[in-house]
């Protein structure tokens, strides 16, 4: 099923929702109470920007003597599911978060990326698109950093391991811009950053970037990528494991006072190879 068809068929299984829910007279947060998820959580489900686990679809079709539908129609759609796909509804969801918790292994966060940075990062994986084409995908990358300036922001942390630092994206005049970048946003107190410095050695999740995500009236979820790849996840078993490995990184990060230290002294090593070319 194509990326497109199946977004449209969580949309249907959202409205679906909606026109049984309604026909059995429950609000959202009457139906949630009896399926042991809050009313904001069914809200998303009915919106296709969440999608149940299996045995909340079960107990949404026994709430409302549905026959199992709802629980076929998820695994149907959970079957053989392109990942991919999901990353529409990653930004959607750190709209939604109260708090996001990130690691990044070896390329700055898109939320705090500049235009230049992004720009190098889009070019470098795809060398032969059009500059339309890369326009568009930069367009949605400012958007979402817009995300960082706004008054009800979430609470932004993020640990980025010094190959991060290192790695002149675009040269050495982009990365040097790209830190101090950071290095304002440390300052303005938008966003609490860490450094995973070298000497740190062995972590959890090596080489793989994490996204926690917290909300105000659903449960936490988890966005990794990998090469080609990418998941969207909520089963409470797997958030544990994953926090876990966050907080074990960040207990191994450099303080945020010695990270914005290293942040600094790394965009000044940057500056440096720009003057000497």
């Amino acid at each position: 099923m194509a990326n497109g068809s199946r977004q449209a068929a969580w949309e249907f299984f959202g409205t679906e929702l909606k026109r049984h829910r309604e026909e059995a007279g429950l609000t959202q947060a009457e139906l949630g109470y009896r399926v042991f998820v809050s009313g904001g959580y069914i809200g998303q489900f009915e919106q296709a920007i969440r999608k149940p686990q299996l045995d909340v679809a079960a107990r949404i079709d026994e709430v409302l003597q549905t026959a199992g539908f709802f629980e076929r129609l998820w695994q149907k759609l959970i079957k053989d599911q392109p990942y991919t796909e999901y990353f529409a509804h990653v930004v959607e969801l750190e709209r939604l978060a109260t708090a996001i918790s990130e690691y990044a292994p070896t390329v700055v966060p898109g939320l705090l990326q500049t235009r230049e940075y992004a720009q190098a990062v889009f070019l470098a994986g795809n060398p032969l698109a059009p500059d339309s084409y890369i326009e568009e995908l930069l367009k949605g990358r400012m958007d979402r950093t817009r995300l960082l300036k706004d008054a009800t922001r979430p609470v932004y942390w993020a640990v980025l391991h010094e190959t991060v630092l290192r790695v002149a994206v675009g040269g050495p005049k982009v990365m040097a811009h790209q830190l101090d970048h950071i290095v304002t946003l440390t300052q303005e107190r938008k966003v609490l950053l860490q450094v995973l410095p070298f000497s740190a050695g062995a972590h959890p999740s090596m080489g793989k970037m994490m996204k926690l995500m917290a909300f105000e009236d659903a449960p936490p979820a988890i966005y990794t990528e990998g090469v080609l790849s990418a998941h969207l996840l909520d089963e409470p078993a797997v958030v544990r494991r994953t926090q876990s490995s966050y907080d074990l990184i960040r207990a191994a990060a450099l303080s945020p006072e010695a990270s914005l230290t290293l942040i600094e002294s790394a965009a000044e090593d940057h500056r440096r190879c720009t003057s000497s070319t």
